[in-house]
């Protein structure tokens, strides 16, 4: 696992860390308050059941705290955490079988991230190569309707694993590219072209719902 500069620490984490290397409970049990929801997210998108994703969270907590004085604080607290459980949740998966090849973070060769029948042919007039049907505009109310969240949650559920795992550490828990590409030990040329990918096919899946209630 890489160890992340003490530039990349956020305000108030570096009493934060002494206070775990103290062994301070209240400092621990605030920490699992704050992150064990998005601890048990990450797990989630490498295993397949709930119950392994609690089960490898319950190990990496275990980890941060036996590796919390190897802690050197090159980047955030919880992006160090995150590459725990992403490591512990990868491990898990490969040993029951279940995971996709590492391979599988490299851009998949020649898959259009677009339908081709959405821009205009090379011999067009005027606009060759341009948009014929440009992605809708939507409404901050359309994309907060519940059945809209519940379609994205499904439409994010179907993507190859390597697109999931980054769209739900950048668009789910908010992570920084910095920090999904420390969890998830990809390149940022990578982390950006799964990611590019991984949004398209979620908002070609959810434009005809939201066309219908627009």
């Amino acid at each position: 696992m890489r160890e992340v500069t003490s530039a990349g620490s956020h305000p108030g984490e570096l009493e934060l860390v002494a206070a775990l290397r103290r062994r301070d409970e209240s400092a621990f049990l605030a920490l699992v308050r704050r992150f064990h929801s998005s601890m048990v997210r990450v797990a989630r998108v490498f295993v397949n059941s709930d119950a392994v994703a609690d089960e490898v969270v319950q190990e990496a907590w275990l980890a941060v705290l036996e590796g919390i004085g190897a802690f050197e604080g090159r980047a955030s607290l919880r992006s160090w955490m995150f590459s725990i459980v992403a490591n512990r949740a990868r491990s898990r998966a490969l040993r029951e079988a279940r995971s996709e090849p590492f391979s599988s973070f490299e851009d998949p060769e020649g898959e259009p991230t677009v339908d081709p029948a959405r821009f205009n042919p090379p011999d067009h007039p005027r606009w060759p190569g341009h948009w014929c049907s440009p992605p809708e505009r939507w409404a901050d109310e359309q994309l907060l309707l519940k059945e809209t969240v519940e379609l994205t949650k499904r439409a994010i559920d179907t993507l190859p694993s390597a697109q999931r795992q980054v769209i739900v550490l950048r668009d789910v828990e908010g992570c920084s590219s910095e920090e999904v590409c420390e969890a998830l030990a990809v390149s940022d040329g990578n982390q950006r072209v799964l990611l590019h990918r991984a949004r398209a096919k979620v908002r070609a899946m959810l434009e005809p719902h939201l066309r219908r209630n627009a």
